[in-house]
């Protein structure tokens, strides 16, 4: 006797199956891939005997389809959290400024980028940042471009108003978190990269040093 109710069962499995090869092989491509990322530490010694540091914890990066729908377009939600300890000395503090490299057809694997392309790093490894922010960068081929994540509005010494890329602490903790932190990159035809930065800022009685942690890059596509 034919068994008309697994019969219907096994067609609903088959359907199901068809659904999700359909899904796999169209709107699977223009789904949104979160990548985690193992963030890193590095631990520096200054002149003074100053022990700093500095920790990416909590990495990641959700890469999704551009709006422009185009090749040269990518888009990107980065996340992150920046933590610094200092041991060994008194009266101490800093700033931390957290930031991204994004290099296009570039190697930036080396803490800046390589290849004839100058992400504004000097022989210290200090980033000045060569754009306000990384929602609307526009690179071409063999170019990269940093920028800081901060952008904290707060009045100045005679009231008018700045912003700050830091977060200064006083101490000898202090951290920052950031939570889908756009970047978009337009004009980019090739292969796009992205690399976090912590550039750290620290002040003791002594001595003032800049110490910088690089994260692992990663594809923007």
């Amino acid at each position: 006797m034919i068994n008309r109710n697994k019969l219907v069962r096994l067609a609903g499995v088959g359907a199901a199956a068809t659904l999700a090869l359909g899904l796999f092989s169209t709107g699977a491509a223009h789904a949104d891939t979160f990548v985690p990322l193992p963030g890193g530490e590095l631990v520096k010694t200054l002149s003074d005997g100053t022990v700093v540091t500095v920790r990416m914890v909590g990495e990641s990066a959700t890469i999704s389809p551009s709006m422009g729908a185009t090749p040269v377009h990518r888009n990107a939600w980065v996340s992150g959290s920046a933590q610094v300890e200092i041991a060994g000395g008194e009266d101490v503090g800093g700033k931390i400024y957290p930031g991204y490299v994004v290099g296009c057809q570039v190697n930036i694997a080396g803490g800046g980028a390589e290849g004839g392309a100058s992400a504004d790093m000097d022989t210290e490894g200090n980033v000045s940042p060569s754009a306000e922010t990384g929602a609307n960068l526009t690179i071409g081929p063999g170019q990269a471009k940093s920028f800081y994540v901060l952008d904290i509005e707060k009045p100045d010494d005679y009231g008018d108003e700045d912003h700050a890329t830091n977060n200064s602490f006083g101490g000898n903790t202090g951290s920052v978190t950031w939570s889908d932190q756009t970047i978009g990159l337009n004009g980019c035809g090739g292969y796009a990269q992205a690399r976090s930065f912590i550039s750290v800022e620290v002040e003791t009685e002594n001595v003032i040093s800049y110490v910088t942690l690089w994260g692992q890059p990663f594809s923007l596509g």
